[in-house]
C-alpha cells in the first residue's frame, strides 16, 4: 500500500508543513495572489486617513457601482482589500461582527488596532490547519480613535503600521512615489492628490472618477467619496 507523505506530495501541497528551508509555500502563493490584485493605497494626513482604490474596470460593459474595494467596518474604521475579492469580503464581514460585539460588551467603539489584531489572527489561523488554505487577500485597515491610524495585514497574518503604503500589482510604483513625495502633516487635499497621482501612475491611463473608489476617515467618522467629489479632486490634480 502506498502511503502519502509530505515528501511524496510535495511540501507546497501541505499547508501545515514547512519546506526544508523553512518556508510555507501555500502562504507565499497567497501573497502572489495579492500581488496580482487591484492597487489600493492608504495615507495618513493631518487629522485624517485616506484609502483610495483602483476598481479595475476592464470593460465598458461592467457596471462600476457593482465593484467594491473599500468597506466601512464601523463609524470610525474602513478597510481596503487587494487580492481575492471573496476572501476579502469574508474578512470584512467577520471584522464588522467583531466591531459590533465589542460595542455591545464594552459600550464603546473598538480600537482600530483591535480590529487589525482580530483580522490578523483570523488570517494566521488559516496557515495552521490541514485542509484549509491561507486567505488570498491583504487588507489596509484605517481608523480614527484619538488619532488617524493606518495598518496593513497580509495572508500570513503579519500586522504592520504605516504612514503611507500600497497593495496590489502596482505596489512598487506607488511606494516609489510615496518615498519621494510623502511627508507628515499633509492636508487632506494634498494627501488625496498624492494618492490619485500614485493610482494614476499604476493605472497607466487617465484616472476616471467612476473607476476609482476613495474614503476619508476623520474624527467625524468614515466617509466614502461620491463620483462628483472624486471628479473635483481629479480636476485639482490635473491643474
Amino acid at each position: 500500500m502506498h502511503i502519502v507523505t509530505p515528501d511524496s506530495m510535495g511540501y507546497d501541497r501541505v499547508v501545515t508543513s514547512f519546506s526544508p528551508d523553512g518556508r510555507l509555500f501555500q502562504v507565499q502563493y497567497a501573497m502572489e495572489a495579492v500581488k496580482r490584485g487591484a492597487t489600493v493605497v492608504g495615507l495618513i494626513a493631518m487629522n485624517a486617513v485616506l484609502l483610495v482604490a483602483d476598481k479595475r474596470i476592464t470593460t465598458e460593459l461592467m457596471v462600476p457601482e457593482s465593484v467594491e474595494k473599500i468597506y466601512k467596518i464601523d463609524e470610525h474604521i474602513g478597510v481596503a482589500t487587494s487580492g481575492l475579492v471573496a476572501d476579502g469580503r469574508k474578512m470584512v464581514d467577520e471584522a464588522r461582527v467583531e466591531a459590533q460585539r465589542n460595542k455591545l460588551i464594552y459600550g464603546e467603539p473598538i480600537e482600530t488596532k483591535s480590529i487589525l489584531r482580530y483580522i490578523s489572527d483570523m488570517a494566521q489561523m488559516f496557515t495552521q490547519y490541514g485542509g484549509l488554505r491561507p486567505v488570498g487577500v491583504s487588507l489596509l485597515v484605517a481608523g480614527y480613535n484619538s488619532e488617524p491610524k493606518l495598518f496593513e495585514t497580509d495572508p500570513s497574518g503579519t500586522p504592520t503600521e504605516w504612514k503611507a503604503t500600497a497593495l496590489g500589482e502596482g505596489r512598487e510604483e506607488a511606494m516609489n512615489i510615496f518615498e519621494k513625495d510623502y511627508k507628515e502633516g499633509l492636508s487632506v487635499d494634498e494627501a488625496m492628490a498624492l494618492a490619485l497621482k500614485a493610482i494614476g501612475k499604476v493605472m497607466k491611463r487617465k484616472p476616471e472618477a467612476r473607476k476609482i473608489e476613495a474614503a476619508i476617515i476623520t474624527k467625524k467618522g468614515f466617509k466614502k467619496l461620491s463620483e462628483k467629489e472624486l471628479d473635483g479632486y481629479l480636476a485639482k490634480v490635473k491643474k
